[in-house]
């Protein structure tokens, strides 16, 4: 693969093309960041966006790993000394599960957040920003009726923290389009230049095939998960014999979510698949690309059972590694 193939590989979306080609043109010594919030243990949509991440190194890019403790803290998620306790772990995971430690650098938000000159520009995208405009970025992280001002200051500080990590590219699940959209919007009225940003695609709900896979409702896979968690979790994973299921009866859209962890989490970290199976009913399969199981699946040949079997088994060859590490 070129550079702009591995940068855009499984993107949802990027936001400029021709920004991302340029990018492209000459990507080594850039550098594509990603924020999180502390949260402990690593889950498959953190492992999402890292696969994209590695993707990046790949293509020449270097890597900031945000933290982000300040936001936790905003965000009601307990005491500063706990949060980043939290975030030590969420480092030596990501590791594990493939990040190049030597190109990649991790930072807490409270290394810069709290600076004078922070504060003061964040002040400054607060005069310019309409509290309706915060509302409509800051909807990933209100719970309830009652919205508190720091949850309107958070998608503020996530739009500074791109011009002060002095990164090339903004990388988020599409859920954090929003975000980047408002620091496109917001940045250049403190004469900082609007991003670059690439939002990764929503695995649905693996159960239900519906929503998004999240890991405070529904069935999510964990670096905690066992090899026998992870079997019985796929085992009971939604798996109609199609790419493009049916909606439910109320129509509400539904996605095959095994065939999602598939293409954007095995495909992208093995160059070959394989399906075992007896003899008895046709051997093994091996597949050198999504594209070709996706067609065994939609013709018969792969039954749904066969695949959940062997999403299971790279599923913890992906985890084993971050497992062992929260072990340790």
């Amino acid at each position: 693969m070129d550079a702009h193939e591995l940068i855009t590989r499984n993107a949802a979306e990027v936001v400029t093309e021709e920004e991302i080609e340029t990018l492209a043109d000459d990507p080594d010594g850039k550098r594509a960041y990603v924020g999180y919030e502390p949260s402990g243990v690593l889950h498959i949509g953190h492992m999402l966006t890292a696969n994209k991440l590695i993707d990046l190194q790949k293509a020449g890019f270097e890597v900031t790993v945000l933290l982000a403790d300040v936001h936790a803290y905003l965000n009601d998620k307990g005491s500063f000394a706990d949060i980043r306790h939290t975030a030590e772990r969420m480092r030596d995971q990501f590791i594990a599960y493939g990040l190049d430690e030597s190109n990649t650098q991790f930072v807490l938000g409270s290394d810069f957040q709290l600076d004078d000159d922070y504060t003061l520009d964040l002040h400054a995208l607060e005069l310019e920003t309409t509290l309706a405009r915060a509302e409509r970025a800051m909807a990933e992280i209100t719970s309830g009726d009652s919205v508190k001002v720091s949850q309107a200051v958070y998608p503020l500080m996530q739009a500074l923290d791109i011009p002060y990590l002095g990164v090339d590219l903004a990388v988020g699940g599409m859920e954090q389009r929003k975000v980047h959209m408002l620091a496109r919007d917001v940045l250049p009225s403190i004469d900082r230049e609007p991003p670059t940003s690439l939002h990764t695609p929503l695995i649905a709900d693996l159960g239900t095939g519906r929503g998004k896979m999240s890991s405070s409702e529904g069935v999510t896979i964990s670096m905690e998960d066992s090899r026998e968690e992870i079997e019985e979790k796929v085992n009971g994973a939604y798996c109609p014999p199609t790419a493009d299921p049916d909606p439910t009866e109320e129509g509400t859209d539904r996605e095959n979510p095994v065939l999602q962890v598939f293409e954007y989490h095995v495909f992208p970290r093995f160059e070959d698949v394989v399906v075992e199976r007896p003899e008895e009913y046709g051997g093994d399969l091996e597949y050198a690309a999504y594209d070709d199981l996706e067609a065994d699946l939609e013709s018969g040949e792969l039954h749904p059972a066969d695949a959940k079997g062997a999403l299971a088994e790279y599923l913890d060859r992906l985890i084993a590694p971050g497992r062992e590490q929260l072990a340790e």
